[in-house]
């Protein structure tokens, strides 16, 4: 295996936020793929599918575009819709919300923990109603929820629980593997998470719900192209839902087989470049490192500190341009709350004090296998200058 990496980042330029790392392999499998003739969803893609499928212990696996294209898919194959509420945390992208409004579902923003930043059975609890279809979880940054007990809850409850497991996709808590207790999961393959396929994204879980969502993804047509083209005829079909078109291309999986393989060794990377910022950030005064809670292996696909502008010697916005102006290092903030976004204003919730105090003061620091020691300490040396 050859995973001699694209061109990183030089030591004293611009160190972009993040940066995928593409080796050898990755691009002889999309070669391979183009010299195949075949680039729609076929065997690269199936491949896929069976190895996350086999990862997680699920009963199936579905590739799809994106990961919220994998969250409306789940939606509508757990029968969420009209009138349907979902508990679901504000401190996330907006891609889970916005697919509960495309089925015509409100989402029931909750308050995250304010150590992991993640939405906690209890607080999901208090928000449950006779509306209540399902729980929504996001496992922020790449820590885990408690899965375990969120379980406990969904089925006591007789709640569809689903993991938006974009941030987790080798992530695992008390030796379970995000993604493998929910009745269905999603996971990202864009350009910046931690296996990048540029896009893409994985729907796995209860077979009964991934064969639903599969039949959905492919125009609602029993059959995909690639089994027509092997053993029926092209026009040899019937469709059986009206569906859509959310199929992975084999370009996309043979960037994905490859990405997704490689996971432990990523993983390491970051967990190992999280360390060294938390070993020497710790101590400044005014910024929270992130906690891990024991039994937890972090995704980390954010390495996000809070800033608190009242013990700080300078605010999260003044840290961010001022990291970008005199050092040239990029960051980002994850999230702003979905519920001060435009179409989510003025709906109806309880208060989420600790999702806006954490949205003030997040900041994410460049976390990424590309990135060489050097680049490390010279974030490092960046923040202790603005601190001094």
């Amino acid at each position: 295996m050859s995973h001699t990496p694209a061109p990183a980042p030089t030591a004293g330029g611009p160190l972009p936020w993040n940066r995928p790392l593409i080796g050898e392999d990755e691009i002889a499998e999309v070669v391979d793929t183009l010299r195949s003739g075949w680039l729609t969803h076929g065997p690269k893609a199936t491949r896929l599918e069976h190895t996350v499928r086999d990862t997680l212990g699920a009963e199936d696996a579905f590739a799809v575009t994106s990961c919220t294209a994998a969250l409306h898919l789940a939606f509508l194959a757990g029968g969420i819709g009209a009138g349907d509420e979902v508990i679901t945390p504000s401190l996330t992208f907006c891609a889970a919300p916005n697919a509960l409004r495309q089925v015509g579902a409100r989402p029931v923003f909750v308050d995250v923990d304010p150590f992991t930043l993640n939405i906690t059975p209890g607080a999901a609890e208090a928000a449950i109603t006779p509306l209540t279809r399902a729980i929504a979880v996001t496992h922020y940054g790449g820590q885990m929820c408690d899965m375990r007990a969120f379980r406990e809850l969904a089925d006591q409850y007789g709640l569809l629980l689903i993991e938006d497991a974009a941030h987790a996709l080798h992530a695992s808590r008390d030796g379970l593997r995000a993604g493998s207790a929910g009745d269905l999961a999603t996971f990202s393959l864009y350009a910046n998470k931690v296996a990048a396929a540029g896009e893409g994204g994985v729907l796995a879980g209860r077979g009964d719900l991934v064969h639903k969502a599969r039949l959905l993804g492919r125009h609602g047509i029993d059959s995909s192209a690639w089994q027509r083209h092997g053993k029926r005829n092209t026009a040899d079909y019937e469709v059986e839902v009206p569906g859509l078109k959310y199929v992975m291309s084999d370009l996309t999986a043979a960037l994905a087989v490859v990405q997704y393989a490689r996971l432990p060794e990523f993983t390491e990377r970051r967990a190992a470049i999280s360390a060294a910022y938390t070993r020497a950030l710790s101590g400044l005064p005014g910024l929270t490192t992130p906690t891990v809670l024991p039994g937890v292996e972090h995704g980390w696909f954010l390495y996000p500190v809070l800033i608190d502008p009242d013990a700080a010697p300078v605010d999260r916005d003044k840290t961010a341009a001022a990291l970008l102006e005199r050092h040239q290092i990029s960051t980002s903030v994850h999230f702003k709350p979905v519920h001060s976004l435009g179409p989510y204003r003025g709906v109806i919730h309880r208060p989420l004090p600790v999702t806006e105090t954490a949205a003030a003061r997040q900041l994410s620091l460049p976390c990424y296998p590309a990135m060489t020691d050097e680049h490390v300490d010279r974030v490092i040396n960046a923040v202790h200058d603005l601190w001094s």
